[in-house]
């Protein structure tokens, strides 16, 4: 069970140590991210979740498109208001339910994106609405304002920003508060760090929300070889799950796995637990009841300093893992 709550950013938005990340339980119009999906199990996953104090989703319209979002509202009909939904928006989906790979963050896009996912999240708001890339052909400004007035019309509670630059997150902020930035962060993944984004969020009073805690998997210790990745799944296209560089990440995850043992714990609740240590909300994907349960399990384990400092020893800031996308996709990184 979850005993804590923590502020995400400094606007009022108090949700638990660890939230649910949910792309995982469906599939895309090309395929499945993590292999295939069981509605059923997702969806007990969820109902598992809530029961253990884990009440803070994370959901998109693009996974499926819009089967993640209709998967969660299944799963949470007539218990909406126990629940905390974070979506995302800014993947142009056109009017035949086709993503076109374009990153769209004008007024108009804005105001369709939001109508769409509260027909189907089946609900009249969304606690955190993310921004889920920067649209470089869109002023940030212009997208914020508009987001600002779902939140004057009551349809979304916070604003989120999903991978951005300081630069980017100092200009939204400007134009209405950001309680939240989502990007990929890990022991494998702290480009943040690097640039500076955390910094810049301390300062500005916004929370930062973890995706990919277990650096795609790799860090729940369950992958050995390249054949533990199903055929369908994206990981198997990525830099960081190929050649030399998976055998370089599975030395490194071998070092991870032994300190886990050592103490007791699965590699997975080592990860995670250094994430929160570090005063981050980390949103673990799972599909499974036995996972959510052994990840809510991690948010009791204490790190001393010396083990932050050992954990990052083995895996020291600036460590080359291998890139967490394809080309095309590292570009809409802001």
């Amino acid at each position: 069970m979850i005993k804590k709550q923590i502020a995400l950013g400094s606007q009022g938005l108090t949700v638990p140590t660890i939230g649910l990340g949910c792309m995982g339980m469906t599939g895309f119009e090309d395929g499945h991210m993590y292999g295939a999906a069981d509605e059923k199990e997702a969806i007990a996953t969820i109902h598992r979740s809530l029961e253990l104090g884990g009440n803070f989703l994370d959901t998109a319209d693009l996974y499926g498109p819009f089967k993640n979002e209709q998967l969660i509202a299944k799963a949470i009909s007539g218990k909406r208001d126990q629940f905390i939904l974070a979506s995302k928006f800014g993947w142009e989906i056109d009017d035949n339910n086709k993503i076109t790979w374009a990153i769209n963050g004008k007024k108009e896009y804005v105001k369709k994106a939001i109508e769409r996912s509260l027909k189907n999240l089946n609900t009249d708001f969304i606690d955190l609405y993310y921004l889920h890339r920067l649209d470089k052909n869109t002023p940030i400004e212009e997208t914020v304002e508009a987001m600002s007035e779902l939140v004057k019309e009551g349809k979304v509670g916070y604003l989120g920003l999903s991978e951005m630059s300081s630069e980017t997150i100092k200009r939204a902020h400007a134009v209405h508060p950001i309680t939240a930035v989502q990007s990929e962060y890990s022991l494998f993944e702290r480009t943040v760090e690097s640039r500076g984004v955390l910094e810049t969020l301390k300062e500005l009073g916004i929370g930062f929300v973890a995706y990919s805690p277990l650096g795609r998997g790799f860090l729940s210790g369950d992958i050995k070889t390249l054949d533990d990745i199903p055929e369908d799944d994206f990981r198997r296209a990525i830099p960081r799950f190929q050649g030399e560089m998976f055998e370089k990440n599975m030395e490194l995850v071998n070092a991870i796995k032994s300190m886990a043992e050592d103490k007791n714990i699965t590699p997975s609740q080592l990860a995670l637990a250094w994430v929160i240590r570090k005063g981050i909300l980390p949103i673990p994907g799972t599909k499974r009841r036995k996972y959510v349960e052994q990840n809510i399990a991690a948010t009791h384990i204490e790190l001393t300093s010396s083990d932050l400092e050992k954990l990052e020893s083995i895996v020291p800031l600036g460590t080359d893992t291998g890139a967490a996308y394809d080309d095309f996709s590292m570009g809409l990184i802001d």
